[in-house]
């Protein structure tokens, strides 16, 4: 298939799981405690599509500036060009708790 444009192309790696780590996710996972300010790696996981980070966030790391009940906010330099000239934008991502501290 060419020239294929979807908003998960490329993450057949990204969202797979390790090898002999397929299965349920561990409760841990989503009974964590996260507090404002605390960092926190973006990743995310096959396992659950809903709530799925895009793919330019895969790996980066945030600083949390918001929690609810079912999902963390977190702050993350996102890297833009404008003009031929790349930029570092701050951009506010609220997602479903399933970052790593």
């Amino acid at each position: 298939m060419t020239n294929t444009k979807g908003k998960r192309r490329g993450t057949r790696s990204m969202s797979s799981s390790p090898f002999r780590k397929h299965g349920v996710v561990p409760l841990a996972t989503y009974m964590r405690i996260y507090k404002k300010g605390d960092i926190v790696d973006i990743k995310g996981m096959g396992t659950a599509q809903k709530g799925m980070p895009h793919k330019c966030y895969h790996g980066k790391t945030g600083r949390v500036y918001n929690v609810t009940q079912h999902a963390v906010g977190t702050v993350v330099n996102k890297q833009c060009e404008e003009n031929k000239r790349p930029r570092l934008f701050k951009k506010k991502r609220r997602r479903r708790r399933r970052n790593k501290p």
